[in-house]
């Protein structure tokens, strides 16, 4: 008997041994012609995970069987309601139907294929309630000025305030505007996505077409990332693999200066180098981005970030998305060109200027007293 013990007691050493050895040995990824991990190919994701946890679930990442079946319920209920571009009056039928119109511009965007919704309940991993940390006072204050701002130009216009119009209307915004504001003197009062500075990193994909297909291309030296994001908000993004310093601090970049490594099987790139126009949830040139990009296996990449700004959270956090391999027979990456020259902006400010103009000859009402910036009314 006492054999037989000890004979089991080696076996059942060896097995766990064994687990421990396999659970402690990273999942070897493709390996490209010249020894890299072979990151390449097009990937998107069908699968919902929020960025941010619902309080509800507390601390856990990870939704139960009934938690699951009630938001899948949710988010099916949510599907079936007419999109925005839809124009059924509520109450009023037959004013207009939906069909005529339905996926005509923006539906579009979002694709068609099934999405699935993750156990998961947010991409955030770390701080533990899967939340984004706290704004810093420097941060708060940011925003309130801005606010401020946005609501001075709205001072006498049928969406503000009563009274005269502004007399702030021409002050310049407090930070590099890319927000939507009520005055178009110049480009740089149009929000953002009008002025094609809409996507930057990180890329969180969403689901479907709108949310983006991302494709990888290797090179010894370097990894391209070319993301078809948005309407027409897609771009390349080159990672040189390398050991050279960031660039000086006084030159800075839409997109950062970024500056890549392999670690194992693990993409490591570190951008830094960010200009005001930036906008990444509040943070903008000092923002410092570390990105990891993983094959888990033949269809799965891992794509994490750590996001630190000191003059806007109280700490890093950091978010873990999965992609899976698209169907590269069906599966098409698109060039953005969002404008396609930016006629579009050119022809807001030669509207605001023909509207000028008219109103100078005693011919309808003076633009500053529109409200162009939140939709007028009680909206």
């Amino acid at each position: 008997m006492r054999t037989r013990a000890r004979v089991f007691a080696v076996i059942a050493a060896f097995a766990a041994a064994t687990i421990l050895v396999s659970a402690q040995t990273p999942s070897k990824a493709p390996r490209t012609p010249w020894g890299a991990p072979d990151l390449q190919g097009l990937w998107d994701t069908n699968t919902l995970v929020p960025l941010e946890r619902n309080p509800q679930y507390g601390n856990r990442a990870q939704m139960t069987e009934d938690e699951h079946a009630r938001a899948l319920a949710e988010l099916q209920q949510r599907n079936q309601r007419p999109g925005r571009d839809s124009r059924e009056v509520a109450g009023k039928s037959g004013v207009g139907t939906e069909k005529d119109v339905a996926r005509a511009y923006n539906e579009f965007w979002f694709g068609d294929k099934p999405t699935k919704l993750s156990y998961r309940t947010s991409m955030i991993i770390d701080p533990a309630n899967g939340r984004m940390p706290p704004s810093t006072p420097e941060a708060t204050k940011r925003i309130a000025d801005k606010r401020e701002f946005l609501a001075a130009l709205l001072q006498g216009t049928s969406g503000g305030r009563p009274g005269p119009i502004s007399p702030r209307r021409k002050e310049s915004s407090p930070d590099y505007n890319l927000d939507r504001i009520n005055r178009a003197d110049g480009p740089e009062d149009r929000g953002g996505p009008e002025r094609c500075l809409g996507d930057n990193l990180p890329v969180t994909m969403g689901t479907g077409t709108f949310g983006g297909v991302m494709q990888v291309v290797q090179a010894p030296d370097s990894v391209s990332v070319y993301y078809d994001v948005g309407q027409g908000q897609g771009f390349a993004w080159v990672i040189p693999i390398t050991n050279r310093p960031h660039l000086p601090k006084n030159i800075q970049l839409y997109r950062g200066d970024a500056v890549g490594h392999w670690d194992g099987d693990t993409l490591v790139v570190d951008v830094t180098n960010f200009s005001d126009e930036t906008n990444f949830r509040g943070s903008r040139q000092n923002l410092h981005l570390i990105q990891r990009f993983r094959r888990l296996d033949a269809n799965t990449l891992q794509v994490e970030f750590t996001a630190e700004d000191s003059t806007t959270w109280t700490r890093p956090w950091t978010a873990v998305q999965e992609l899976e391999r698209a169907d590269d027979k069906t599966t098409v990456v698109l060039e953005g060109g969002c404008h396609e020259g930016n006629y579009g902006l050119m022809g807001m400010l030669l509207n605001t200027r023909a509207a000028e103009k008219a109103f100078a000859e005693g011919k309808g009402p003076d633009p500053a007293t529109q409200d162009n910036a939140t939709g007028g009314g009680d909206n």
